[in-house]
This record gives structure tokens, C-alpha cells and sequence, in this order.
């Protein structure tokens, strides 16, 4: 059941003794996973309220209170913007409710941020360096999620067929995505802490600076390319360049040539875990909406290209089922808008007649080794040193965190 900000204000009384609310109103966030209030106190200090809607929600918020506290006072003065604190919790059932102290900034949506000024998008590509930049021993000794190149794409792989059992993605996307989940030549950079959950709803701006940063539920070390999936995702090419400028030069390693074709595939494929998420939910609202915005992908890839994502050329459906073989010295329709020249349809949708997809679920089928005519035993290769590990973490607990309240409250 949906919480209002009234209620969400009556529990955050109990969350933090001695608060007075004396004003409330709605604040953005993801309205499938929290609902969300803002607060105003009988001092004039204000608060952000964050109450889960199930039990995932519910831990990712507890995994954020632990994300939040390895953050130490030296690591915090580092960064350009400003992390939330924790001021209390209340747990109601089997889902706990936290209570942040306010930060100052607003939430800008997508449309202004490409709109603004281009040192804001600079200054968006500084706050990601900063994130991407962090030591991974403050994730390692979290506990926390951590993935090599080939890890996550495997990872992402899992996804696709998982996705494509529903029957619900379009032949076209799945061919797409396969075909860049299996271009090796994509998948190597080098992994990095990734905040996870980055979009406009937790950058908070205050005239051209980024002030803040919140949603810290999916920290991990992974591909820094996930970061950059909701800039892709606008469209707005000027925007992304200079969010890149900013980002580049701010970073300690320089970016891989191919983060943005990631964060391209990122942006699409997200369509396809929100579909999964509606099943899994049993939601036929959220089902029907992915399935639409899936729809739609396809269609614009179809009529204009979409984002380049493969380096490779993007084999012919009818190649891929194995039903025809392109002749000598024809090539491949790329998966991007390079190299259409003839006028004719862009990437990824050549002009030939699609075989009618099977009744069955679509299974990804893995190819079999070709076997080399002669066997060649290799040289056994001596095993190389093991890398070092990460230097440790700072060991001091962020105090701004550490008096907690935790109050136990029982539904009336």
C-alpha cells in the first residue's frame, strides 16, 4: 500500500526523536520500489523521508545505511558534492523506513539538464570521475558486489536469455543485443566503483554545480559505462560530449574507446529488465508499458539506427537462424549508422524478409567450437604472480552516521 507524505511524516517522528514536522510535501523517486516525502521541522531544518514498497526495496535501503557509513569524514571531504546521512530508522513489519538529513539542491529533470549551460554537463562528467575514482577497497570491504569485464557480460548474457524466455522482446532487439554481449572486442575496460543507480532523480543542482548525489543502493565495482546509460538514453549528443569532456579530464585513467556503445546497450536493455520486473511482479501495467517502449525501440532503431553499439557488423537475421548464407564478398549491415552511404535502411535492419519467429521461447543458442584439422598441443605456460590486492580502506567509521536511532514501531 502506498504511503502518503502525511504518514511518511508521522513516521519519521518516530524514527527521529524530537523531530516536529510542521510541513511536508511529495518528492521524486522511483515510485514502483519507495515512496518518498520531504520535511520541513519546527526548527526549519529539513529531512527526506524513503519508505520501501516491498521487501527488495527494503534492502537496498539497508544496504545504502551500510554503503553510507564505510563512506569515512576523509573520503566525503575528497568529493565535489555532498553524500546524505542517515539520522534514523524505524522498521514497520519487515520493512525499514529511513529518515536523511536534507541537502541542498533540487532535482532537475532530463529535459533541463540538457537544456542548461554546458558547464553544468561538465560539471555532471566531473561528480561521475569522482564516483568512478574512488578506491574499490571501500567496496571490497563493504561486502559489496564486484565484477570483472568477462564476469559482466556473462552476467548481462544470463539477462538476455532470462528476457527472451518471456516471448515478449522483439526479434530485431534480441539479435542486437546478442550480437554486442558477444563482441569481445566491446567488453574490455577497466572496472571501477560504479554508483549503479545514477540518473536525474539523485543528482541534486544548485544554479551550474552539481551539490549532491544520492540513490547509493547499487554500489559495485563493474563496467563505468552503466553510469552513463540515462545520458545516452537522452539523446542529446552536444550534452553527452560535454558531460564526457568534463569526465575525461577529471578521471585519473582515461576512458575506454568504446563506453559509450556500452552505455547504449545499457540504455536499451534496461527496457527489457523492466520487463522482466513487471512479470516477476505480476505488475500488467508495468508489462504492457515495457512491452510498448520495447516496441517502440525497435521501430526507431528500424526507421533511423539507433545508438552504434557493436564494433563487429551485425550478421542478418537470416544469417543468425542459420537458414541462409551470404555469398562471397557481401557484407554484414553494421550495428550503427557507419557506413550507410546508399540511402538505404540503417543499422540493424537490413532489407531482406525476416524468418517468422517460432512459437516457442526464444533460447540463445551458444555456437560449437569449430575443431582445427590438426591438433597442436600447446606449450604449458608457467602461471604469472598474482596481481596485488587493492590498498585497504581508511578504517575510520563515518561518526556523522554512527548515533543512530533505530525504533521499533508497531503498526496500530
Amino acid at each position: 500500500m502506498r504511503r502518503k507524505p502525511i504518514e511518511l511524516a508521522a513516521v519519521a517522528t518516530a524514527a527521529v526523536p524530537g523531530l516536529t514536522p510542521t510541513a511536508v510535501s511529495s518528492a521524486p523517486d522511483d515510485p514502483a520500489d519507495f515512496d518518498s516525502a520531504l520535511l520541513l521541522d519546527s526548527e526549519g531544518k529539513r529531512w527526506r523521508v524513503r519508505s520501501p514498497r516491498h521487501a527488495e526495496a527494503s534492502a537496498r535501503l539497508e544496504t545504502e545505511f551500510l554503503v553510507l557509513r564505510a563512506f569515512a569524514p576523509g573520503i566525503r571531504a575528497e568529493l565535489p558534492f555532498l553524500m546524505p546521512t542517515v539520522a534514523g530508522s524505524v522498521r514497520l513489519g519487515t520493512l525499514s523506513t529511513f529518515v536523511y538529513s536534507h541537502l541542498a539542491g533540487s532535482t532537475r529533470s532530463v529535459e533541463e539538464l540538457t537544456a542548461g549551460p554546458e558547464t553544468l554537463a561538465r560539471e555532471i562528467g566531473v561528480a561521475l570521475a569522482a564516483i568512478h575514482d574512488l578506491p574499490r577497497a571501500l567496496v571490497s570491504n563493504a561486502d559489496l558486489p564486484s565484477y570483472t569485464p568477462n564476469e559482466f557480460r556473462q552476467r548481462r548474457l544470463n539477462e538476455l536469455d532470462q528476457a527472451a524466455t518471456t516471448g515478449k522482446i522483439p526479434p530485431a532487439l534480441l539479435l542486437r543485443w546478442e550480437h554486442a554481449l558477444e563482441d569481445v572486442s566491446l567488453w574490455r575496460f577497466n572496472p571501477c566503483v560504479v554508483h549503479g543507480d545514477l540518473h536525474e532523480d539523485n543528482l541534486l543542482v544548485e544554479g551550474q554545480r552539481v551539490t549532491a548525489v544520492t540513490g547509493w543502493t547499487d554500489l559495485r565495482i563493474g563496467d563505468p559505462a552503466d553510469d552513463f546509460a540515462w545520458l545516452v538514453a537522452s539523446n542529446e549528443q552536444d550534452f553527452v560530449d560535454a558531460v564526457l569532456a568534463g569526465y575525461t579530464a577529471s578521471r585519473r585513467d582515461s576512458p575506454d574507446n568504446h563506453l559509450l556503445r556500452r552505455a547504449a546497450l545499457s540504455a536499451e536493455f534496461a527496457l527489457a529488465q523492466y520487463l522482466v520486473k513487471g512479470i516477476a511482479a505480476g505488475d500488467p501495467g508495468m508489462v504492457a508499458e515495457a512491452e510498448g517502449m520495447l516496441e517502440t525501440l525497435a521501430s526507431d532503431i528500424a526507421e533511423h539506427g539507433g545508438q552504434p553499439i557493436s564494433v563487429e557488423p551485425l550478421p542478418s537475421p537470416a544469417v543468425a537462424a542459420g537458414t541462409a548464407t551470404p555469398p562471397a564478398g557481401s557484407s554484414a549491415v553494421a550495428g550503427s549508422t557507419e557506413g550507410a552511404s546508399d540511402g538505404g535502411p540503417l543499422a540493424g535492419v537490413p532489407a531482406v524478409t525476416v524468418v517468422p519467429v517460432p512459437a516457442e521461447p526464444i533460447v540463445r543458442v551458444l555456437p560449437v567450437p569449430v575443431q582445427p584439422a590438426v591438433h597442436v598441443t600447446p606449450i604449458p605456460v608457467e602461471p604469472q604472480p598474482g596481481a596485488g590486492n587493492d590498498a585497504d580502506a581508511k578504517g575510520s567509521d563515518d561518526t556523522s552516521t554512527a548515533a543512530i536511532s533505530i525504533v521499533n514501531a508497531k503498526q496500530t
